[in-house]
């Protein structure tokens, strides 16, 4: 992905506001019929297929050239941190950016909006204040637009050596279809900084 989509943190405990990247390093959707996985290229195509996979499930035939029949673009493995968004979330509103943030216990994942002036908006009472600070955006969007749901992380794809807070059971077995995944790579957050 590009530089944009490329975690970034800070060795200090402070980060600077403009600084908080997208921890998300690969997006995939699990197809309906072979339950293989394929790599989706932007966040926005996998917003869409997101947004109404419950109605247009995914399949390997939507990409060109692309069958079953192909191998897996990605294995569901732990030699990366999965997390998974709930089916049907929205798309983020044109002009703004939904960010993911896997905190460094791998204990949650936190939901941001980046607005169209780079500002990070963590709750639907900060986008109305953005929205009221600027006029330009009213009526174009509104706070209802933005859902900060937290997707759920996949324990079984966390480093052994990391000690999660149990907070309930989120083990997969692998066989499960999860229709999208967005990927996080902690491990590449941690070696650029």
């Amino acid at each position: 992905m590009d530089s944009e989509d490329t975690p970034k943190t800070s060795s200090n405990s402070k980060r600077s506001r403009s600084s908080v990247q997208s921890s998300v390093s690969l997006y995939a959707a699990q197809c309906d019929k072979c339950l293989k996985w394929r790599v989706i290229s932007t966040q926005e195509e996998f917003e869409d297929i997101r947004s109404k996979i419950i109605e247009e499930p995914y399949y390997c035939s939507r990409r060109p050239q692309v069958t079953c029949a192909d191998p897996a673009d990605i294995e569901y493995d732990s030699t990366r941190t999965w997390v998974i968004d709930k089916p049907n979330l929205p798309k983020t509103p044109k002009g703004f950016r939904r960010s993911l943030v896997l905190r460094r216990d791998y204990s949650k994942i936190d939901v941001y909006y980046i607005t169209p002036l780079g500002k990070k908006v963590r709750t639907r009472n900060e986008v109305a204040a953005f929205l009221k600070a600027n006029p330009a955006y009213e009526g174009t969007v509104s706070p209802e637009d933005f859902i900060f749901a937290i997707p759920k992380i996949m324990e079984d794809t966390i480093p052994e050596n990391i000690v999660v807070p149990k907070r309930g059971s989120t083990s997969f077995n692998g066989k499960k279809k999860l229709k999208t995944m967005q990927n996080n790579d902690q491990s590449n957050s941690q070696s650029e900084s």
